[in-house]
């Protein structure tokens, strides 16, 4: 007789398996990433059905196989049915699937990261989708701030708070319309650029500073302030004159600081970038 065992999963990926199987890629708290057929889900009377969706969570029954584990039973406790509704939404949850499917560990606890998946799911799932330019800067702010978390956890979070050169507190001035810093991914946030005049004419030669080291983009005041807020719980309230370009700069730049430091393409991020053109904000 099989061996049995119980587990709470969030599904993350499925493919087809077979003539009617579907193979599930699952975070579980217990047992990290498990990889597990879920039998007959593609026929029409499937009793398994919508439990093998996307962003579906189910207490799970089982059966230890010889190559893959088997689904006996699924029961859902939660879903995240309204991500699949919203083209924004959905890309942003991909987004961090795609980060958790590359962290995660298998037959390894992964308490922290699941419940901090979900927690940022359910963040963007509740967000009241609406047509106007705040609701879209909402949605990248909150995929900002899961990505900001989600490297935290994977103790590789970009340095915000403090000048990776000198070790000093760095405080945006934002009455200075011309105040800027630098952000290096090599060294692993942001450099405090006390002549700004010889980065903008070259990124690569900074000989003012400390340590020789590559600048890969400029950041003004206001795009450092928000990231300063990403390691904190919660976001502030994102008020109708943030900038929506600033924070599509902060995404895409965690979105290059992340592939370098992982080491892989992150795919979803083209969805991103293809529904940003859609509303042409």
């Amino acid at each position: 007789m099989a061996k049995l065992y119980k587990a709470i999963g969030i599904n993350l990926k499925a493919i087809p398996l077979g003539e009617s199987d579907r193979l599930l890629t699952i975070l579980t708290p217990e047992y990290g990433l498990i990889r597990v057929v879920a039998p007959g889900v593609r026929k029409q009377k499937s009793k398994l059905g919508g439990r093998t969706e996307l962003f579906v969570v189910n207490q799970l029954l089982i059966s230890k196989g010889r190559s893959l584990d088997r689904i006996n039973q699924a029961e859902t406790i939660a879903s995240y049915t309204r991500l699949s509704k919203n083209l924004g939404k959905l890309a942003a949850g991909q987004y961090l699937a795609e980060l958790v499917l590359h962290q995660a560990l298998s037959e390894h606890p992964q308490t922290e990261l699941f419940y901090l998946l979900n927690e940022h799911l359910e963040r963007i799932e509740q967000l009241q989708h609406k047509t106007d330019r705040l609701w879209h800067t909402q949605l990248i702010a909150y995929l900002a701030h899961g990505i900001y978390h989600l490297l935290a956890i994977e103790g590789i979070a970009p340095q915000v708070q403090m000048c990776c050169a000198t070790g000093n507190q760095l405080q945006p001035n934002l009455n200075d319309s011309d105040w800027q810093v630098g952000f290096s991914i090599d060294a692993g946030g942001i450099i405090k650029i006390d002549d700004t005049s010889v980065v903008q004419s070259s990124y690569q030669n900074l000989s003012d500073l400390k340590f020789s080291t590559k600048i890969n983009t400029l950041l003004n005041a206001n795009q450092l302030s928000l990231l300063q807020q990403l390691p904190q719980p919660q976001l502030q309230a994102i008020a109708k004159l943030t900038s929506h370009q600033d924070w599509v700069k902060v995404e895409q730049l965690l979105r290059k600081y992340t592939q370098y430091h992982l080491g892989y393409s992150i795919r979803s991020a083209e969805l991103i970038d293809t529904y940003l053109e859609s509303i042409n904000l």
